[in-house]
């Protein structure tokens, strides 16, 4: 074989990166068999024959160069695809776990949010317990006094949805007792009937009793229940206490 056939074959060989070990092995093996067993047609030292079994050993030193170089370029192929495949694993892996704090952010914000009116609306209701409570405990104070008697009287009329004015009131209870919440009248008819006429508007007994205001007490002389029952009567009769300007 000549040496511009060795040469090319050489450029071939250079070539083909992919030949496998076990491939190049046997070739090797099998051309170094081929140079040692010898026949007839080989047993001549011929410089041509002498050439030819030169480039055998030569061959089979440039394939394992080649199956070197195969070898480690199908292991650098092999790290950068791992390197990739690590790298798109760990870019996964760094998505989810932000996806995941930030879901974890949001539950937390949406819990406090929730605690937060929560609490606010306890409190409020807290507080509107506590002003209603401070509210019923707080029971007005009346001067013991006309003035005091007027007003408490009032406060229950309008309660229980009976007209009067504090005017009303105040120039009755002058004309009839002078604002003597213990005043009796043992003259007129009612007297001479015997039910004379007492308290502060001089009411007597049966127009007492059937006009008591509840929650007040059972008592004519009493100014506050006196009041409210000659108040609750004269809106029966006249329509407000406010309508009455002499003897009812």
């Amino acid at each position: 074989m000549s040496v511009s056939r060795i040469s090319s074959r050489n450029r071939r060989l250079n070539k083909a990166q992919k030949l496998s070990v076990a491939g190049v092995s046997t070739l090797a093996a099998a051309s170094l068999a081929f140079s040692l067993v010898p026949d007839d047609a080989s047993a001549t030292t011929e410089p041509q024959a002498a050439s030819a079994a030169a480039p055998v050993a030569y061959t089979g030193s440039q394939a394992k160069n080649i199956q070197a170089g195969a070898i480690e370029q199908n292991s650098t192929a092999e790290q950068l695809v791992k390197a990739a495949d690590a790298a798109k694993a760990k870019d996964a892996a760094e998505k989810k776990k932000a996806a995941a704090a930030a879901e974890a952010k949001a539950k937390a914000v949406a819990e406090a949010k929730s605690k937060a009116a929560a609490k606010a609306k306890a409190d409020a209701k807290k507080r509107a317990a506590k002003k209603a409570s401070r509210a019923a405990d707080r029971k007005p104070v009346y001067a013991d006094n006309l003035d005091g008697w007027i007003r408490e009287a009032l406060a229950i009329m309008d309660k229980k949805n009976i007209p009067g004015t504090y005017e009303g009131l105040h120039r009755n209870i002058i004309r009839e007792s002078s604002g003597n919440p213990r005043a009796i009248n043992n003259w007129d008819i009612n007297a001479i009937n015997g039910v004379p006429s007492k308290g502060l508007l001089q009411v007597i007994k049966p127009t007492f009793d059937f006009y008591h205001v509840k929650g007040t007490k059972h008592d004519q002389y009493d100014p506050v229940a006196n009041i409210t029952a000659a108040a609750n009567y004269a809106a029966d009769k006249y329509g407000s206490i406010d309508n009455v300007d002499s003897a009812y």
